[in-house]
């Protein structure tokens, strides 16, 4: 976990997040039926920190990702990043706020695209972002590379001639290029084998310390977050019902919920 020393300004503030979704009329003159995904979420995460945000499928955590990285709107409440509410900013300006928050996505085969190079999956971000000529953007995606472990060399190879770690390091690679200040990584090591979920966790922690960034995971899986996060917040039914640092949550769950998550790790087989 980071040691980073921060100041009282959280990097990201969300406060009172609420997302409900319309589902089809089941009558005609009905109102239509809703589902509360969201219920009044609130949590910060300071610079150079990483907090965790712990639930089974349907929590609402996916929801929250989502929320943050600005890819939905809320019913209500807010997202500040650095005190810029994201989801007030013109489509310009969030076109250009987005080098501060990336995102790394839960399945390395189905995020990279099969048909693009390395060199142009990482570069993506540059594409988009920023004026970078073809040279400085193949420059920059070998840094990045460089970053996760990987080689040069691998920039003009495709995404099915690596592992499935290797091509989550590839994924992180590309949320890097642009030196994020945040990093949202929803489930980034579940569709990964055990043994390899480790490594990647372990290369999140030393990109942390190395670049100082801030890390919003999202997972299922208490011993993952405790692997990586300075705070976790377990979610349940669209609220966080408990929250702490992961040492005080195994060492003393008071919800539930938590007990059952802790459950969970507790009679894993062994690896």
């Amino acid at each position: 976990m980071s040691t980073t020393t921060t100041n009282n300004t959280p990097l990201l503030q969300v406060t009172d997040l609420v997302r409900h979704y319309a589902l089809p009329r089941e009558k005609l003159l009905g109102p239509p039926p809703t589902v509360k995904a969201l219920n009044g979420v609130s949590f910060e995460v300071q610079a150079g920190r990483s907090v965790g945000i712990v639930g089974e499928s349907g929590s609402g955590k996916s929801t929250i990702a989502r929320l943050v990285m600005a890819l939905d709107k809320p019913t209500s409440g807010s997202v500040k990043l650095e005190g810029h509410e994201l989801h007030s900013l013109s489509k310009d300006e969030l076109r250009t706020a987005r080098r501060d928050f990336q995102m790394v996505f839960q399945d390395p085969y189905g995020s990279l695209d099969p048909r693009q190079t390395v060199a142009r999956i990482v570069a993506e971000p540059l594409e988009a972002l920023a004026q970078v000529s073809k040279k400085e953007q193949r420059e920059r995606a070998a840094e990045s590379l460089a970053a996760v472990g990987l080689r040069p060399t691998d920039l003009d190879k495709y995404p099915h001639e690596f592992s499935g770690g290797q091509r989550q390091r590839i994924a992180i690679a590309r949320a890097l290029i642009t030196r994020p200040k945040l990093i949202v990584a929803d489930e980034p090591v579940s569709a990964l084998d055990v043994s390899v979920q480790a490594q990647v966790l372990n290369l999140m922690q030393d990109l942390q310390q190395q670049f100082g960034i801030s890390y919003l995971l999202i997972s299922h899986d208490l011993a993952v977050v405790n692997h990586l996060c300075d705070e976790v917040c377990v979610v349940f039914k669209g609220q966080i019902v408990e929250r702490g640092t992961p040492q005080a949550l195994f060492a003393n769950a008071q919800h539930p919920y938590t007990r059952t998550l802790l459950g969970a790790v507790l009679q894993a087989p062994a690896h």
